[in-house]
């Protein structure tokens, strides 16, 4: 692609396309403004595999992270789903080694499987249940409580959950870099010294010494529904929900707790990746059958809990 082609010409291209295609472009919180902007919707991995499932679409584009598309084909198993940067990773989903994960369910066969969604493909098929971070609370009270459990893979969302439900968990040390490295207790304090009247709303993928000193908890989602009734926040969590929060409501007064916190596998994803992608056909997610099977029962667990 031409390097010369301006942002509108791209954004005409791309609607054009999309059109032709029976496509559905899928933008999670985290993405640049301008991916964001192009997405027919926006918003949590989850969620968004869940109205693409909705729809049906031929073709799935997903800007946001490898785990995120593979949910998506896990969903739409008709559609042909497509990452929007084929290198796009996540970190935390690849602190859980699948064979480890299985080593772990041999040794302890008694143990619940809780696993975040933020996961790899074949990390949910060796699972009892998935939890996103608006339902992880939820769906572990519904657990069998004389069941031990162990939580996969982020220790600080399994750590929050233990805490709402006072259930012994056993935590994988995982964690997301962004969240757990790039926000401090420190950075809270400040922020609360800085913007006195200000409520520190944060993701569970902080740090337990964090969440406990934070005004409100929530997912994505959550951080962005609280915004929509609150005027003066300080918001802990990657920036790039953040800066469309500041976009949203320009009247109001929206900090970010850490401008350190930037998910750089989610900005990997640029408007010409999204044109490309669509155009090309780029960066195809393919599960197998068998491993689509498995990985499907502890998504649907959770869909029949929640």
């Amino acid at each position: 692609m031409e390097a010369n082609v301006d942002i509108s010409s791209m954004v005409k291209k791309i609607n054009v396309y999309k059109k032709e295609k029976n496509a559905v472009i899928l933008a999670h919180n985290y993405q640049h403004l301008e991916v964001q902007k192009v997405a027919d919707f926006v918003g949590d991995s989850f969620q968004l595999s869940r109205l693409a499932a909705d729809l049906n679409p031929d073709l799935i584009i997903f800007c946001g992270v490898k785990f995120m598309a593979e949910t998506a084909k896990l969903l739409s198993p008709r559609s042909k789903v497509l990452l929007s940067d084929g290198d796009a990773g996540c970190p935390m989903a690849d602190m859980v080694d699948p064979v480890e994960l299985k080593q772990f369910k041999d040794n302890n066969p008694d143990h619940l499987i809780v696993c975040y969604v933020n996961s790899s493909v074949e990390v949910k098929a060796l699972s009892d249940v998935c939890v996103t971070s608006s339902n992880a609370v939820k769906i572990v009270n519904k657990l069998p409580k004389k069941k031990p459990i162990l939580f996969v893979p982020d220790q600080n969302l399994g750590s929050y959950v233990m805490s709402k439900t006072n259930r012994k968990i056993s935590l994988w040390h995982g964690m997301c870099p962004i969240h757990h490295l790039n926000m401090t207790v420190h950075d809270v304090h400040t922020a609360k010294l800085m913007h006195p009247k200000h409520s520190v709303i944060v993701h569970p993928e902080c740090i337990p010494e964090i969440v406990k000193i934070a005004d409100f908890v929530g997912s994505t989602s959550e951080l962005a529904k609280y915004t929509e009734n609150n005027d003066m926040l300080v918001i802990g969590t990657e920036v790039g929900l953040i800066r469309a929060l500041q976009e949203k409501y320009p009247n109001k007064s929206i900090y970010a707790l850490s401008e350190r916190a930037v998910c750089v596998n989610m900005k990997k994803t640029s408007l010409n990746d999204v044109l490309d992608t669509l155009l090309y056909e780029l960066n195809e997610i393919k599960i197998p059958d068998t491993l689509i099977s498995s990985a499907l029962l502890p998504i649907n667990k959770m869909m029949e809990l929640s």
